[in-house]
């Protein structure tokens, strides 16, 4: 381990890297506009508005879970207060606090809409604290911040500090000390099965997952959990990335609220999530070689399957064929319930570089564009979304958490 502390000390003297996570962000965000919410215990509610996503510390200790339905959870916190959630809120504060972290560091990264990571070579309390005052003036929003030699370590650090605190992690002793009996679930990469495959060869805690045989953790975990490993020993090797990473695919769906079996509303999805493909895809200039379609039942295991494209599309009509020909096939049987369904775009490759169609139709698709982005978003949409009226008629659902485009994670 000598190696690795010079390497650390050596990382120290350099730059370092910071982790700025909000605390509470919804719950906070909601506070901003709605000042009277602070000290109050309160939810905020996903797109159908039946169940929680984030909470405030006040519900957390009430006993509320996030995920918990809305009529369970009122009788647990009866003082609550519930409120829908507004991703356009939640991402003009996330851009106020991701530009004021760029005005303190060269090198940023919008990890996501409530983290940022950057670097940074002043690697004081001091510069953490004035940070996250300036974010707090400013934005009015609470938030952890934590410095150390790797992302990874960052994070941890930062997420020690909860609620508005800031640490920085100098020495090895003190890498030692975050890692001693951190459950090794707690590092960002390391989910239930890779932390099931670690216990099996006694690995529980990031200390013991840190003095693990490095070969054997890649033959383990792959190249990501050796990545993983060397973080966690003080070695950056997972870098920030400024600009959003390429696309393996894209992805839209979700919850369709109250599981249902009805085939107009279960179509109706289908053709939603199939216009929001299409915006992504127009977004990022790509198209692709192939769709998937997954549902998710209430009473039927999950099924997924693909269909090839004529050609590489990025069009409604060619992916909403392809969705159409896999639905009676993916749902079966007829019967199940439908709960969250999800369209995948695969092979993806830029606009400029594609094979066309010989039978693609672009004009109704660019006229369709040009109403939407005059009128408002979904002002011209198919007909088969018709029956959705609660999905449409509610503000909450015009925009997702994935239409907030730029972060390197979801």
């Amino acid at each position: 381990m000598s190696r690795l502390i010079c390497v650390l000390m050596y990382t120290i003297l350099r730059d370092m890297i910071g982790h700025v996570d909000a605390d509470c962000f919804y719950v906070s965000a909601e506070r901003v506009r709605y000042p009277h919410l602070r000290g109050m215990p309160v939810g905020v509610l996903g797109n159908h508005g039946a169940c929680i996503i984030a909470k405030s510390y006040e519900m957390k200790a009430a006993g509320v879970p996030t995920g918990m339905p809305i009529w369970e959870a009122t009788p647990i916190c009866p003082q609550g207060v519930f409120v829908k959630r507004d991703f356009r809120w939640y991402e003009a504060l996330s851009r106020k606090m991701l530009a004021i972290v760029q005005q303190a560091s060269p090198r940023v990264e919008f990890y996501s809409i409530d983290e940022q990571f950057f670097s940074t070579t002043e690697n004081t309390r001091e510069f953490a604290g004035r940070l996250q005052t300036e974010i707090l003036r400013q934005v009015g929003v609470p938030v952890s911040i934590g410095i150390a030699p790797t992302k990874t370590l960052a994070k941890l650090i930062s997420d020690s500090s909860k609620p508005f605190g800031y640490e920085v992690l100098k020495s090895d002793s003190e890498r030692l000390a975050l890692l001693r009996d951190r459950p090794v679930t707690d590092v960002t990469g390391i989910a239930r099965r890779s932390a099931k495959r670690l216990a099996e060869h006694g690995i529980h805690t990031c200390e013991e997952f840190a003095n693990a045989d490095r070969a054997f953790v890649r033959w383990l975990l792959t190249k990501r959990g050796e990545d993983l490993w060397w973080e966690l020993n003080g070695t950056p090797v997972l870098p920030i990335l400024v600009a959003r990473p390429r696309h393996k695919f894209v992805s839209r769906g979700g919850s369709i609220g109250k599981a249902s079996c009805d085939p107009q509303r279960v179509h109706a999805f289908v053709v939603r999530n199939i216009e929001r493909l299409v915006e992504a895809l127009a977004h990022y200039r790509i198209c692709c070689d192939s769709l998937i379609l997954t549902l998710l039942f209430t009473n039927e295991p999950e099924r997924s399957l693909r269909s090839s494209l004529l050609g590489s599309r990025a069009d409604f009509e060619a992916l909403l064929e392809a969705a159409m020909h896999l639905l009676p096939r993916v749902w079966q049987p007829r019967s199940a319930y439908v709960h969250y369904m999800h369209v995948i775009a695969d092979g993806l490759r830029p606009l400029t570089n594609r094979q066309r169609s010989l039978f693609e139709q672009s004009q109704l698709v660019d006229i369709k564009r040009k109403i939407n982005n005059e009128m408002g978003r979904f002002a011209l949409r198919s007909g088969a979304t018709l029956p959705l009226v609660d999905v449409y008629g509610d503000a909450a659902n015009e925009y997702d958490i994935c239409d907030i485009y730029g972060k390197s994670c979801f």
